[in-house]
C-alpha cells in the first residue's frame, strides 16, 4: 500500500509506456478497478493554460490513463474544477489544456466540477471542517484516481497527489480554507477533505514539472519521470524529496499524516529515489505569506457573486430547482433571489438559466484584482 514506483521518462510521446510500467510495478490497476466501475481521474486543471505551460497535467498522461482504465475494464469519466473565480473558468481551461480533447478520444466522459452540482458532505474526525461541499461527479464515483501535475507551490511548498483534491471544492470553500491565513492549517482542511475522498490511486506527471512561483506563474522544469502509488501521502513524501524539500514539513502531507493517513517511510520500487532528483527552486511566496489578521480582513472585501436580474428573469425556476445549497429562494410574489450566506459560487444558476438573467457581481477589489489578472494574461 505505501509503495512508490518511480520509472524515467523524458518525452510525453512516450508516456503511455512508461504509466504502464509504473503501474505494473505496482500490480496494475485490475487490483482497484472491478468491470464496471465508475473510475473518476482527477488531473490538475487549475487554469486555461496551454500545456507547455506545465500549469496542468499534460494530455497525453490522461489519455494514457483513461485508456488503461478502459482496459481494466473501468469507465473512465475526467473531472476538475479550475481555481479561478470565474463562471465559465473550468470550460475554458479544460480546452486550453488539452484535456478535454484527450479525455473525449480515449472514450472517456468528462464532467465539470464547476456545474456538475454539489453535496455537503460530513467529515471523519475534523481537524478544521466537520463538513464539506464535493463535487457530486467525485462522490459518485467507484475509484477515484489523482493525477497530479509535479510542482511548487507558494503555499504549501510543493502541490501534489493529495493537494490535487482541492479543485474538488467549491469555490467559496476554497476561499474559507484559504482565510484560515495559516500554512498547518490550511494542510489541515485539506486533510479533511482528503478524508473524505479517500482515492484509490494517484499517478503523478513529472515529466515536465514546474518550479519557483508555483503553481501557475513558475517555469517549467525537465523532471523526467512518471511516479505512480495506490496512497497519495506516500507519493507525495517521495515526490518532494526528489524536487530537494522535506517531505514532513509540506503541511498536504503533515495534515494527512495527522489524520492517520499515509507512512512516513514508503518503498521505492523501479528507478532508486537517488537517480531522478533534481532540485526544484521554491517559491518566492506571495499573498499567502501575510499576516493571518490581513488576509482575513482582505478576504471580506473581495466578492464575486452571482445576482439575479429580475427584468430578465422568466421565474422558470431553472435556478431554483437545481441549487444544490438552496441559496436560490422563492419569493413570497413568484420571484427569486440567491441568499449570500448560503451561496457556494459553484455557477450553477448562471450555467442553466435560458435567460442569462444570472449576473456576477464583483466588490471594488474583485474588480481591480481581476482587471489586473486579465491584463497580465493578454501581456
Amino acid at each position: 500500500m505505501n509503495k512508490v514506483s518511480i520509472v524515467p521518462c523524458s518525452d510525453y510521446s512516450s508516456a503511455k509506456e512508461t504509466i504502464a510500467k509504473a503501474l505494473d510495478l505496482l500490480g496494475g490497476l485490475e487490483n482497484v478497478i472491478n468491470p464496471g466501475d465508475s473510475v473518476l481521474l482527477k488531473p490538475n486543471i487549475l487554469a486555461a493554460s496551454p500545456p507547455e505551460a506545465a500549469t496542468t497535467t499534460h494530455p497525453a498522461v490522461v489519455s494514457a490513463m483513461c485508456e488503461f482504465v478502459l482496459s481494466a475494464g473501468g469507465k473512465p469519466v475526467v473531472g476538475d474544477g479550475a481555481g479561478i473565480s470565474r463562471p465559465g473558468a473550468t470550460a475554458k481551461a479544460l480546452k486550453a489544456s488539452g484535456i478535454e480533447e484527450a479525455a473525449l478520444k480515449a472514450g472517456a466522459r468528462v464532467v465539470n466540477f464547476e456545474t456538475a452540482g454539489f453535496t455537503l458532505t460530513e467529515v471523519p474526525e475534523p481537524l478544521q471542517f466537520r463538513k464539506l461541499y464535493i463535487a457530486n461527479p467525485v462522490l459518485e464515483a467507484d475509484v477515484v484516481i489523482s493525477l497530479p501535475k509535479l510542482k511548487t507551490h507558494e503555499l504549501t511548498y510543493y502541490t501534489g497527489a493529495v493537494k490535487n483534491f482541492f479543485g474538488t471544492l467549491p469555490l467559496k470553500c476554497r476561499k474559507e480554507t484559504h482565510l484560515l491565513g495559516k500554512r498547518d492549517l490550511f494542510g489541515e482542511a485539506v486533510a479533511d477533505l482528503y478524508s473524505i475522498i479517500k482515492p484509490d490511486f494517484a499517478v503523478m506527471d513529472g515529466i515536465i514539472g514546474m518550479e519557483g512561483n508555483g503553481p501557475s506563474h513558475g517555469n517549467p522544469v525537465n523532471s523526467g519521470v512518471i511516479l505512480a502509488s495506490r496512497d497519495c501521502v506516500s507519493l507525495d513524501i517521495i515526490a518532494a524529496e526528489m524536487i530537494g524539500f522535506e517531505p514532513l514539513k509540506i503541511p498536504t502531507t503533515a495534515g494527512a499524516l495527522k489524520k492517520g493517513f499515509g507512512n512516513q517511510c514508503p518503498v521505492v520500487v523501479g528507478t532508486p529515489l537517488k537517480e531522478v532528483k533534481k532540485k526544484f527552486k521554491p517559491s518566492s511566496g506571495g499573498v499567502s505569506t501575510a499576516p493571518t489578521f490581513l488576509t482575513r480582513r482582505l478576504g471580506k472585501y473581495y466578492t464575486i457573486y452571482p445576482r439575479i436580474n429580475q427584468r430578465k428573469c422568466t421565474r422558470c425556476a431553472a435556478c431554483y430547482n437545481n441549487c444544490s445549497p438552496h441559496a436560490v429562494e422563492r419569493l413570497e410574489d413568484g420571484s427569486f433571489r440567491i441568499n449570500r450566506e448560503k451561496c457556494i459560487l459553484c455557477y450553477c444558476c448562471r450555467e442553466l438559466c435560458p435567460n442569462n438573467a444570472v449576473e456576477i457581481k464583483k466588490s471594488l477589489l474583485a474588480t481591480l484584482l481581476t482587471a489586473k489578472e486579465s491584463l497580465f494574461q493578454k501581456t
